[in-house]
């Protein structure tokens, strides 16, 4: 029988055990990572990318991934059927695993070359100089009670029952022009060379779960095209901001919310405000539920619900509903898989580090007030 492990296989495994390992070791220095590959070489890849593939009409990305997933089901195939044939040989054993650890590294030096490292950098954190520490209900509360004032203020300036619809391409240019307004305050939030594009997964986004997401192999922002209008706008902003570099989802939720607060358009600005007072209402609740006071916690869910507007109260049953209808069980799987690799990806809570979003607000928002 042939050497299965021959010289040349150890040597190249050998060399991308050592390139995982560095790339690994160089995560665990946030400065640097920050300096030479958040501010210097991922920029620089991301807009080649935007600028290469972003005039196209469809979704590169979204194309390879088929097209990748097509070419994985041939020798997946080859391989059960071998396996049903042979049993679990120590031959099948070694080049499977064998295959299996070199698909690994391969994976894991691309996904943290060209994004992955992102995870690791100093952030929006250090940027605009505030820190997210842990928050009580009070501070919570403040943060809603704003959040329930200026969406209430957008959703009359709409000035409809009924909200409007604008077209995607309209609401994505809108995106963009908020980052442009956003970057004359902070300059790092400078976004050119636009690739947003809506995904060609939307027909099964109901079984994956997902409303938007980065593609770090094309560049490309990529939209569920069918959501509720009103959730598209913050999205875009959302994904605009992983395009920038921010990996964390609660840090590109905060940007996304910074760029859209410097937006001129009223449609974008209520989109952020109602999609933030989601996640605030979410905190609110759960910390006077974990104070286990519950004239307390009536007293809050009374207080909002007569100070919440009743077109955003509509607009919130909307959306609720659109949800628990395309709500499918196979997506609690895709979301189980996301959760673990965010947690991977050092963001701890998980699918729960969304909400993470409001600390950021709460941190940032104190250091405005002490500036006044």
């Amino acid at each position: 029988m042939n050497l299965i492990i021959d010289e040349k296989w150890l040597k190249n495994t050998a060399w991308l055990i050592l390139c995982a390992s560095l790339l690994y070791i160089t995560g665990l220095f946030p400065e640097f990572v920050e300096k030479w590959y958040a501010l210097g070489f991922y920029p620089l890849l991301a807009n080649c990318l935007r600028f290469c593939l972003g005039w196209l009409p469809f979704s590169v990305g979204d194309t390879a991934y088929m097209v990748f997933l097509v070419w994985l089901g041939r020798p997946c195939l080859k391989g059960f059927k071998q396996l049903k044939k042979e049993g679990f040989t120590s031959l099948f054993v070694t080049l499977f695993l064998g295959k299996a650890l070199r698909f690994f590294l391969l994976s894991y030096i691309l996904f943290k070359s060209i994004w992955g490292l992102n995870y690791n950098r100093l952030g929006i954190a250090w940027q605009v100089d505030i820190e997210k520490l842990p928050y009580s209900k009070e501070a919570v509360t403040a943060l809603t009670n704003k959040l329930i004032d200026s969406a209430n203020y957008y959703r009359k300036i709409l000035n409809s029952r009924n909200l409007p619809q604008p077209t995607l391409p309209n609401i994505y240019t809108s995106a963009i022009a908020s980052y442009q307004s956003a970057k004359l305050q902070f300059p790092f939030l400078q976004y050119d060379k636009p690739a947003i594009k809506g995904s060609l997964f939307t027909p099964i986004a109901d079984y994956i779960g997902f409303t938007g997401y980065y593609n770090p192999f094309s560049g490309e922002a990529q939209l569920r095209t069918d959501i509720p209008r009103i959730l598209v706008p913050f999205t875009t902003c959302h994904e605009i901001a992983h395009q920038l570099g921010y990996a964390s989802e609660s840090e590109a939720s905060f940007v996304g919310f910074l760029a859209a607060k410097s937006s001129f358009d009223p449609y974008l600005k209520y989109s952020a405000y109602f999609e933030m007072l989601q996640y605030a209402l979410g905190e609110q609740y759960l910390l006077y539920a974990k104070a286990d006071n519950y004239a307390d916690f009536n007293k809050i869910v009374q207080y909002n619900k007569s100070h919440i507007d009743t077109l955003v109260i509509r607009d919130k049953k909307m959306v609720h509903q659109f949800f628990m209808q395309h709500q499918r069980d196979i997506s609690s799987i895709s979301n189980n898989l996301y959760d673990q690799y965010l947690k991977m990806n050092q963001q701890l809570k998980g699918i729960n580090s969304y909400n993470d979003v409001v600390g950021w607000i709460i941190a940032y928002e104190s250091k405005v007030d002490s500036r006044r």
